[in-house]
């Protein structure tokens, strides 16, 4: 049984209230205005808790920055290469993925995560307005 924390729980609101898909650090700044006293290391292994326990999902673009979303349902994501804004997409899978590469693999296929790369509506309007 894990102990409640309210630090827990305004992480996980915080999350739930957002679709910005925010670093720990963004969490921490946000968090720390209701707790003052709050570490990163708390942060981090808050979430580390939240990702294991499968309340939240851990967004890995590249491998200096998680981000972390709150919507735990299979969705897809896009990265604006431009300004590095992760946005949720609407992009329905066929739900034989999973089969199809458990086709191809040996071991054991449990899920799958996809990313798309590109630019977000606003870098795309500024790119199509040459300010690239």
């Amino acid at each position: 049984m894990i102990k409640h924390s309210r630090q827990r729980e305004a992480i996980k609101a915080y999350l739930y209230s957002t679709n910005s898909h925010p670093t720990a650090d963004q969490i921490y700044l946000h968090v720390r205005q209701e707790f003052p006293n709050i570490s990163l290391g708390t942060v981090y292994r808050n979430l580390s808790l939240l990702v294991s326990l499968g309340e939240i999902r851990k967004l890995t673009f590249d491998p200096d920055t998680d981000h972390f979303d709150a919507n735990t349902a299979p969705h897809c994501h896009v990265l604006c290469t431009c300004c590095k804004k992760i946005e949720d997409i609407d992009c329905a899978l066929p739900g034989t993925l999973d089969t199809a590469a458990q086709r191809g693999y040996s071991g054991t296929i449990h899920g799958h995560s996809v990313f798309f790369y590109g630019l977000c509506p606003d870098c795309s309007e500024k790119e199509e307005n040459g300010f690239f």
